[in-house]
């Protein structure tokens, strides 16, 4: 699979197969993943990856658990934005019509979002965290990382779900791996498996902007 491939077929998979994923797979994409870039080579990226019982029992805790309070970081800033609202509400849209839950249905919306809790059923799930001094562009770096994370395991036949979600429930899940809470934030998960093929929510078409709307392009013939 060349690196085209692997960014046309990522994407957000919110239903996964039980096949467990090997140590020996994620070892490596991790290994290959260290050199993705890092401004002055701070290199502030680090996780924790669950699997198995430990994993079992961190979901098991968010299940009886509310989300924290206050939040661990705001990400809902750009819904102050009409035209990034507008984008989420074409995927919520998109997504939700896919699996053929209705805008009404709030007991079907309920169970999908608390799906989150357990990954949508993946095997494996990456807990990114990093130390709190860490400034923007080094969240920048974190970012980077991750996304050389998920096109790696494209490259291993895998899937994703990056669940910036996770952050809902981040002094919980700090105490389950043994991280400082006073030291450190919890900035997402990445919920790692094998997509459901047959799953519609893995199957719908994702709207993107295009790209005249974003890049300008200045100075070319």
């Amino acid at each position: 699979m060349n690196v085209a491939e692997a960014v046309a077929t990522r994407r957000s998979i919110r239903a996964f197969k039980s096949d467990p994923v090997s140590l020996e797979t994620l070892r490596r994409v991790l290994d290959r993943a260290r050199m993705a870039p890092s401004g002055c080579n701070f290199q502030p990226w680090e996780a924790t990856v669950l699997t198995g019982e430990p994993l079992a029992a961190l979901q098991e805790k968010m299940r009886r658990a509310a989300p924290q309070d206050p939040l661990e970081y705001s990400f809902s800033e750009p819904e102050q934005s009409p035209r990034h609202l507008a984008r989420l509400k074409d995927l919520g849209a998109t997504m939700y019509g896919a699996m053929g839950i209705r805008r009404d249905d709030a007991d079907a919306r309920s169970d999908f979002s608390n799906a989150n809790i357990v990954s949508f059923g993946a095997p494996a799930l990456l807990l990114c965290h990093f130390e709190r001094f860490m400034g923007p562009p080094q969240w920048s770096d974190v970012g980077m990382w991750l996304q050389t994370i998920m096109l790696l395991l494209r490259e291993e036949g895998l899937d994703s779900c990056p669940q910036e979600w996770m952050s809902l429930y981040a002094r919980l899940i700090k105490e389950h791996i043994g991280v400082s809470d006073e030291t450190h934030i919890l900035f997402c998960g990445i919920a790692i498996g094998y997509r459901d093929p047959d799953a519609a929510v893995n199957t719908f078409e994702r709207p993107r902007v295009p790209l005249d709307e974003q890049v300008r392009f200045i100075g070319f013939d």
